[in-house]
């Protein structure tokens, strides 16, 4: 059997819903089935999340996370770290996506003395400025 939601019973769900047991957090809206999810709906969702959420991103948690990420390395003052070495930790228990590598290497690159990966014990050389 197909399921076929209509416009009037999806706003009402959403109006029935406690929204406040996601204040604060960072919360990922997706559809796990084959569905056609008409755009207006995430609008609908994410005005419901907005006075509770801290975050709203679509996608899975794996995207919410790199999304996080990378508004948090947009944030980041890259002067603070002018002709400073840094080492961008890796190697950790938690999968961070490359593009968040990409993402800090790019922002901090135009600042630093040089940049490293890895432990502070074993690094990789990536950058050195001339």
């Amino acid at each position: 059997m197909n399921l076929i939601l209509k416009e009037k019973d999806f706003r009402s769900a959403l109006q029935n819903t406690d929204w406040s047991a996601y204040r604060g957090v960072a919360v990922g809206i997706m559809c796990s089935t084959d569905a056609i999810i008409p755009v207006w709906a995430y609008m609908l969702v994410a005005s419901a999340l907005e006075p509770y959420a801290a975050f709203i991103f679509k996608g899975n948690e794996q995207q919410v996370l790199e999304a996080l990420f990378l508004r948090n390395i947009s944030g980041i003052n890259a002067g603070e770290y002018a002709g400073h070495r840094v080492v961008v930790k890796g190697c950790g228990e938690k999968n961070i996506p490359e593009s968040v590598y990409i993402a800090i290497t790019e922002k901090l690159r135009p600042e630093v003395k040089s940049i490293f990966y890895g432990e502070p014990c074993s690094t990789v050389p990536v950058y050195k400025k001339k």
